[in-house]
């Protein structure tokens, strides 16, 4: 009798969940998954090599392209080494600022995951409904930067400029007229921390909306529990950290245990899932994005309540004003070297890391006191996790590895950066 033997399949080399190519080599016995090895299509963008050929500042806008899905908190990262390095103050105003759109970030990521993860799994309309919230969300970034993914809003010292008083209004056209335009601009009126404001009034009902969908939904449950479990002491052993860490119990976030800028300031929790299956991973990120809820509206009552700079007053690495630079010939040349050559960094080096949407981002400086990094290392939290995709396929059937994909979150921006 002939010998049955495991054959490969290649699963792949596209996945619309895992933003960029990825292609899952399977070895199957009948449909259930021996081994995967997951291979990394062509997002190699060498970041971390171009920026020894930049000056510090011009590599804070490749930082939102690492995980294009949660640009601020990359800047964040990159901003905080290059702040430790320096030894910079930074004015506690642009900190509040600087929380509140990592914690607005980690919202638009996690409304992309669920939306995502959903359609995967054969849930057609949460992705409809995530995407009405991140509209919301893209105009807080435009608000203050001027774009609507690609920020470049954090800068070594602060942040570019304060919060704008008025927030841009949807004008007349073709397709809507006028009474549907004024419904649109009703939360528009006043400034950018009234829109923002109203959002975390609202927003509670629609994460309700998304647990109404899923949470006990039956098919949701069968495609999600007791699938891609991975214990405790595996978990810390893979380096697994965010929410794929949270989920398996361990209660590690280091917003609690590593306050960095105001978070420790700020009255929040940390949700910790009990199984380390792919239905607590979900539920872990829908409560993080309550509890981020939280956190926006905190900051919005302190940023309504104190001003103050957003900027540090160290003119060596900030500009100096629009007005003195085009009213005093020092300045304007001051200006104009800080945007050519750069601030040079003192000798050493720093490592600074961020509670990132998707896990730990570190970000590893080391300056030979040039203005231009010497080396660049960057920890991508989506990276241990890929790594750990193996070991959670293993036993599953074929549909479950989407699931499984689904679950890390995975951006290959950063993966493959």
């Amino acid at each position: 009798m002939a010998e049955i033997k495991n054959y490969t399949l290649n699963f792949g080399p596209q996945h619309p969940a895992a933003h960029g190519v990825l292609r899952l080599v399977l070895e199957l016995d009948g449909e259930v998954i021996q081994r995967a090895d997951p291979h990394i299509g062509l997002l190699h963008r060498a970041t971390e090599k171009l920026a020894e050929q930049k000056t510090y500042l011009q590599s804070v806008p490749y930082m939102d392209r690492l995980d294009y899905v949660s640009m601020m908190c990359n800047e964040h990262g990159y901003v905080m080494a290059i702040e430790r390095l320096l030894g910079l103050e930074v004015p506690l105003r642009a900190q509040y600022i600087r929380v509140m759109f990592d914690e607005i970030t980690r919202v638009l990521n996690h409304l992309m995951w669920i939306g995502a993860h959903a359609l995967d799994v054969g849930a057609m309309a949460v992705l409809l409904y995530a995407f009405r919230e991140r509209e919301d969300l893209m105009d807080c970034y435009e608000a203050v930067s001027g774009a609507r993914m690609h920020a470049a809003y954090y800068r070594p010292g602060g942040v570019y400029r304060d919060l704008p008083d008025t927030m841009p209004q949807h004008k007349a056209s073709l397709v809507r007229n006028a009474k549907a335009i004024s419904a649109l601009n009703e939360n528009r009126q006043g400034s950018l921390l009234d829109f923002i404001e109203d959002f975390t009034v609202r927003f509670p009902k629609y994460v309700d909306e998304y647990e109404t969908l899923l949470t006990d939904n039956r098919i949701w449950k069968q495609r999600l529990v007791g699938i891609g479990v991975v214990s405790p002491e595996r978990a810390k052993a893979m380096g697994f950290t965010g929410p794929m860490l949270r989920g398996s119990g361990i209660e590690w976030d280091l917003r609690k245990k590593q306050p960095y800028e105001v978070y420790d300031l700020l009255d929040f929790d940390i949700p910790v899932g009990k199984n380390g299956d792919c239905y607590d991973r979900y539920l872990v990120r829908v409560e993080e994005m309550r509890q981020s809820n939280r956190i926006i509206k905190q900051c919005v009552e302190w940023l309504r309540n104190n001003g103050g700079p957003v900027m540090t007053t160290n003119h060596k690495v900030a500009p100096s004003s629009r007005i003195d630079m085009k009213s005093n010939m020092e300045e304007l040349i001051h200006h104009f070297k800080l945007f050519t050559e750069g601030f040079h960094v003192p000798p050493g080096e720093a490592y600074a890391a961020v509670e990132h949407p998707k896990g730990e981002f570190g970000v590893y400086l080391v300056s030979d006191g040039a203005n231009k990094p010497y080396r660049l290392k960057i920890r991508a939290p989506g990276f241990p996790h890929l790594q750990g995709l193996n070991e959670m396929a293993k036993g599953h059937m074929i549909a479950d590895a989407v699931t499984i994909i689904g679950t890390q979150d995975i951006v290959f921006g950063e993966i493959d950066r």
